[in-house]
């Protein structure tokens, strides 16, 4: 029984890595966001990601620190879930949102100078997670 177990797993975990695209593949580039004005005169930094299979693009963006951030997302369409983390309290940037191919849109306004890591926690178990794999990247906050 065990054997059979074995082998079912094994079978199982070599089809999700004939699925999933290697890291190898995976965009990077870098965005600087300038603000812009809004009809009601308030300046907003718009940031736009893309996701797929273990990447994000762009995967470092610089915005400037006090100024509100509105950054919308979306991922490939696939089977493998995906989400959004940023753990950033010294910044006062906290999200967690799941995601999808439809786009999601974030607010927040980073309040101190400095890099603030976002990434995808999802993985499963005994195997690297999303984030090992090279989902994650960089926010620059500059003054």
């Amino acid at each position: 029984m065990m054997k059979t177990l074995l082998i079912v797993n094994i079978f199982l975990l070599g089809i999700v890595g004939c699925i999933a695209p290697r890291v190898g593949n995976a965009p990077s580039n870098t965005v600087s966001v300038q603000s812009t004005i809004t009809a009601n005169s308030v300046r907003v930094q718009r940031v736009r990601i893309d996701g797929g299979s273990y990447f994000f693009k762009p995967n470092h963006v610089t915005v400037q620190v006090n100024v509100p951030v509105e950054l919308t997302i979306k991922v490939e369409s696939g089977l493998i879930p995906h989400n959004f983390v940023i753990k950033a309290p010294e910044a006062g940037v906290m999200v967690e949102e799941k995601l999808s191919s439809d786009i999601k849109t974030i607010h927040f306004t980073p309040k101190a100078i400095g890099k603030i890591t976002f990434y995808c926690s999802y993985g499963l178990p005994f195997a690297k997670s999303h984030r090992e794999k090279g989902m994650e990247g960089i926010i620059d906050v500059v003054k």
